[in-house]
């Protein structure tokens, strides 16, 4: 009887990993305006009309179908969630988040809870869902199928831009709280900050709510697993998987965060990227950097283009490329001789030289169309 339970576990638990494992979705509709999604490699036909609108998640597929009826793919199957009622949906990469009028609910592997019936502000991660209920009044956070409860105040002048969620691309350069320049609640996919009424700084964290700071800091940038801030004497710290240390003495003339890293051009004009606890120092130069994600990009004094992806600096190009799409483990460009390349997992490809009509990148999977009907997609060196 025990080896059956302990069978019945370890089934269960390898299925619980199977599920919520994520897997490279993409999506397209052909010239009979039939719906169908890429999965893994596997090509399936979910609707035989073009949705009204569909979003690329990392794990499931949301769209509003040509009877706006609600839907989710996931795991080669399509679930009704709801008729007509769906205004707003966000996926991210295990998590859907919608709303129908004003109530706020979310999906996670196949399951609906419902966070709130009367909700207008909100935003979403891989892991979490930050929102304010309007019904007590108070900002609160779901994680793991729980609902926590933050603060009744967030301080801030401009509450407009209160939640943003593209925090960890955004640049903070001389910008700061105070004057409402940037938002006083950031979130990334597993991890949120924000400044509450008190100017405390607080960071949500695998379930916790740390004080991080009691005293006003200047500005912040989150990032998965990351949270980088100038505090009240200026210094520029990170906290970084629940321990934080000092990058900088003085403010930096510019910072970015992402996944496990943070960007930034530290007060002696060394630009330097801080990845898995350690700084890279890359060189006496002030460029122009972006980071998405797992990538930061960046043109240095020579005129190269470089990609720093997980403790390596990759030079790809002697110019500055156009057309420039990072997302999660990759960065797809156009070179000078109109070839689509892409940079992915520290390896890269020439994926096609002929004129294409569109193109884009779904996390990792580059996907373009010839004409009005032939599509493509490329994943990890292979054309499907």
């Amino acid at each position: 009887m025990r080896k059956i339970i302990y069978f019945l576990l370890l089934l269960g638990f390898g299925l619980q990993s199977q599920i919520m494992k994520a897997q490279p979705l993409s999506a397209y509709y052909d010239f009979q305006n039939q719906f169908f999604a890429w999965d893994n490699g596997m090509i399936r036909k979910i609707d035989y009309l073009i949705p009204l609108e569909y979003k690329i998640g990392r794990y499931a597929l949301p769209y509003l179908d040509n009877a706006r009826n609600f839907k989710i793919y996931c795991n080669g199957a399509t679930t009704k969630i709801n008729s007509g009622n769906t205004n707003a949906f966000y996926p991210s990469d295990y998590l859907v988040t919608f709303q129908n009028n004003t109530v706020l609910q979310v999906w996670e592997n196949g399951e609906i809870t419902k966070l709130s019936n009367l909700c207008d502000k909100f935003v979403s991660g891989d892991s979490l869902v930050m929102y304010f209920d309007r019904v007590q009044s108070e900002y609160r956070m779901y994680y793991n199928k729980e609902i926590f409860t933050l603060e009744t105040f967030l301080s801030g002048i401009n509450t407009s831009s209160l939640i943003r969620t593209d925090s960890a691309q955004k640049r903070f350069d001389n910008m700061d709280i105070a004057n409402g320049q940037i938002p006083t609640f950031q979130l990334s996919d597993n991890i949120a900050a924000y400044v509450n009424f008190s100017d405390q700084f607080k960071i949500f964290y695998h379930g916790k709510l740390i004080e991080q700071e009691s005293y006003p800091i200047k500005s912040f940038g989150v990032g998965r697993n990351t949270v980088a801030y100038v505090d009240i004497n200026n210094e520029f710290k990170v906290f970084y998987k629940g321990n934080a240390t000092s990058l900088d003495a003085y403010v930096p003339y510019q910072y970015q965060t992402g996944d496990n890293l943070v960007a930034f051009i530290g007060s002696d004009n060394y630009f330097k990227i801080f990845y898995n606890d350690s700084v890279h120092n890359i060189g006496y130069m002030q460029p122009d950097f972006v980071v998405v994600d797992n990538i930061v990009y960046y043109t240095d004094q020579s005129g190269y283009f470089h990609v720093f992806y997980k403790g390596k600096d990759y030079t790809l190009e002697s110019y500055t490329p156009t057309e420039i799409r990072a997302q999660y483990n990759s960065i797809a460009y156009v070179s000078n001789s109109r070839m689509i390349k892409l940079f992915t997992e520290g390896a890269l490809y020439d994926v096609i030289t002929a004129d294409v009509s569109s193109w884009r990148l779904d996390y990792d999977v580059l996907q373009y169309k010839f004409g009005a009907n032939m599509n493509k997609v490329f994943y990890k060196g292979k054309t499907y």
